[in-house]
């Protein structure tokens, strides 16, 4: 059956009832995009429609989470190829609302705050955007809830899918949802990388050829604390660091190893002594006009 394309709530709520009644389904799963979308998105999809009766995926680009408004304006719309892709993968509904139907009344009054977990690394970069994005998140979750009971009583299992590539979002995700005792499974999806290492975003699209080539040092850095960590040494993040800092094109934000719940610095002894326990390495560097984010989860 082809990918359907909703756009207001209310379609998105009848038409999932209607899904699970048709396939007898006790689960459903969503998958929250801003479109532009490519594999790390489609091993999304596929998670999802591997783990679920009904698989919904939403595609909205969220004006809270842009500080500036030229940025907003350029992030790529490709709703045509999102589909595609989306129906490839065996997603049944596409939800693409508009910013009227999130924000019938403007821009919220009253938004999920994302604490001090939100106000580290990308949110002392961009104060704001996990306010933003945390808000969208709840509506969305809410918008992707089963919109039928089972037959014989209860509830479809419910699921949301987020990749790990935005660790500290991921990490804020679970911990709303935790706190705030929605009724939804968050599921984790490893990053997706391209051949030569680099980890699949929608901004790559900007990067020059020199650009593109400058930024496979954020995933050579990674690697070489990943290694370190895997042989029990010294992390020696300073001069992993340095190594990032080599390349001319790319402007480094942060390089750290961090606790992957509460996104804490390890403590400083992991620099210079045997690596042992669990962490993440996470890195943001600006390269050309492009911001990008990685992160690799340590284990020793």
């Amino acid at each position: 059956m082809a990918i359907q394309l909703v756009t207001t709530a209310a379609q998105l709520r009848a038409a999932s009832a209607r899904l699970l009644a048709q396939k007898g389904g006790t689960s459903q799963g969503l998958v929250p995009t801003m479109g532009a979308l490519h594999e790390g998105h489609a091993q999304l999809a596929r998670t999802a429609v591997a783990q679920n009766d009904v698989v919904v995926a939403s595609i909205f680009v969220n004006p809270l989470q842009f500080g500036e408004a030229t940025d907003l304006e350029r992030y790529p719309r490709t709703l045509e190829a999102d589909l595609a892709l989306l129906d490839a993968e065996g997603v049944d509904l596409a939800f693409a609302p508009s910013v009227e139907e999130v924000y019938p009344g403007g821009a919220p009054l009253v938004r999920i705050t994302a604490g001090p977990l939100g106000e580290k690394w990308e949110g002392a970069s961009r104060p704001g955007h996990f306010d933003g994005a945390l808000t969208v998140v709840a509506k969305l979750l809410h918008y992707g809830t089963p919109g039928a009971g089972l037959p014989g009583g209860g509830h479809p299992a419910y699921r949301a899918y987020f990749g790990q590539k935005d660790a500290q979002q991921l990490a804020l995700v679970q911990r709303m949802v935790a706190d705030l005792n929605f009724p939804v499974e968050i599921v984790p999806v490893p990053i997706v990388r391209s051949a030569d290492g680099l980890a699949l975003s929608s901004r790559n699209r900007f990067l020059s050829e020199d650009q593109r080539e400058a930024a496979l040092v954020l995933s050579r850095a990674l690697r070489l604390i990943e290694e370190r960590a895997n042989a029990h040494e010294p992390l020696d993040i300073d001069s992993a660091q340095d190594l990032v800092r080599s390349q001319p094109l790319v402007e480094l934000d942060y390089f750290e190893v961090v606790d992957p719940r509460t996104l804490e610095p390890l403590a400083e002894n992991c620099r210079d002594t045997p690596f042992r326990g669990e962490g993440l390495a996470i890195i943001a560097a600006k390269v050309g006009p492009v911001r990008l984010i990685d992160n690799a989860p340590l284990k020793s």
